[in-house]
């Protein structure tokens, strides 16, 4: 299936697991830059919408309810991919709401999140650095970050299996994954 197919699949199945606020956030704050992006950025880098969730719900470090445009979620990996327009993020904000997206932020790295910020303008007009620096980020946690560790290589790519699987490995699919018995 093309863009248009997939997408639809993606924003229906989503639409269908949620309700309340979630699916209120989903319908309405899922808009033209955040189709922009997939349209641009994420589509041409990976063909696919595994792990990606669309206004991903939160509990922020107020109790409150907070919603990312897009997380990507695998076991140990956690990002969160925002696009900000000029005017809604900057032009016409207060000094306050100014403070808490800078604090939003600063939560969200705490609690283990790799935040990554685009403007709609670079969505827009450079989609290739975009895509860039997508794939950059995801190789790191898929990559280069398991090759900074103690263990052994056989180690390492037993790790990659299990996190680009994304689910439980066994005993076989790793025998057949090293070519070892």
């Amino acid at each position: 299936m093309g863009f248009e197919e997939e997408y639809q699949a993606f924003m229906n199945a989503h639409s269908q697991e949620r309700k309340g606020e979630r699916l209120r956030r989903l319908q309405e704050g899922h808009n033209q830059a955040e189709k922009l992006f997939l349209k641009q950025v994420w589509w041409p880098s990976f063909y696919h919408f595994r792990y990606l969730h669309p206004e991903f719900e939160i509990d922020d470090f107020k109790d409150g309810k907070r919603y990312l445009d897009f997380a990507y979620i695998r076991p140990a990996i956690r990002i969160c991919f925002e696009v900000d327009g000029y005017g809604p993020h900057l032009k016409n904000i207060s000094r306050w709401q100014f403070s808490d997206s800078l604090e939003r932020q600063n939560q969200l790295v705490m609690d283990g999140w790799t935040v990554i910020r685009f403007s709609y303008d670079q969505v827009k007009e450079k989609p290739r650095r975009c895509q860039q620096v997508v794939q950059q980020v995801i190789g790191r946690w898929l990559g280069d970050e398991l090759d900074q560790t103690t263990l052994s290589y056989a180690e390492k790519e037993v790790l990659r299996l299990a996190i680009r699987k994304g689910k439980a490995i066994s005993p076989i699919e790793v025998e057949k994954y090293l070519k070892a018995n």
